[in-house]
């Protein structure tokens, strides 16, 4: 499955934790969301176009759901330390994100065979690495794969 592929479904509202977010009526229109405070994080990684693709979903509260986190088809769920969630929402809010998402930053995949890393962050901000040898990495949405990847079973290998 390509990362295309998996964007366009984690893009789609999916959720672990909140089915109400994004959620549609029976005529097809979007309801709207709650404002709460905090945001939500998706992760997902996949190394070269044909590996396995991991997802990471951190909610606004830091309970977390991984779906083949450590690369063995386990799936895992635990959250954040408190600490960790109030960073994480710090990081989450920081306004440079936009300035960092791919769409700012005209990015393009530039290695072949490489760990994708796409941090997903509704509404709408979408921020890619590789493991380029020499590729900069968006420092507050590196920040966040660090957090996120260092407190669960997920590995940050860029």
């Amino acid at each position: 499955m390509s990362v295309g592929v998996l964007l366009a479904i984690a893009l789609s509202g999916c959720s672990f934790f909140d089915p109400a977010e994004g959620a549609t009526t029976p005529g097809g229109a979007v309801t709207a969301s709650p404002t709460p405070d905090g945001r939500r994080v998706s992760l997902v990684q996949q190394l070269g176009a044909d590996g396995p693709a991991r997802t990471l979903e951190v909610d606004r509260t830091g309970r977390w759901q991984c779906r083949d986190c450590a690369g063995d088809g386990v799936d895992s769920t635990g959250a954040l330390t408190p600490e960790q969630t109030q960073r994480l929402q710090q990081m989450l809010a920081d306004p440079a994100l936009a300035k960092e998402t791919d769409e700012a930053r005209h990015y393009k995949q530039g290695c072949i065979d490489a760990l994708t890393s796409t941090l997903l962050i509704p509404p709408g901000l979408t921020i890619t690495t590789q493991d380029c040898p020499g590729e900069p990495k968006p420092p507050v949405a590196y920040q966040v794969l660090l957090l996120i990847t260092q407190a669960t079973p997920a590995e940050d290998k860029s």
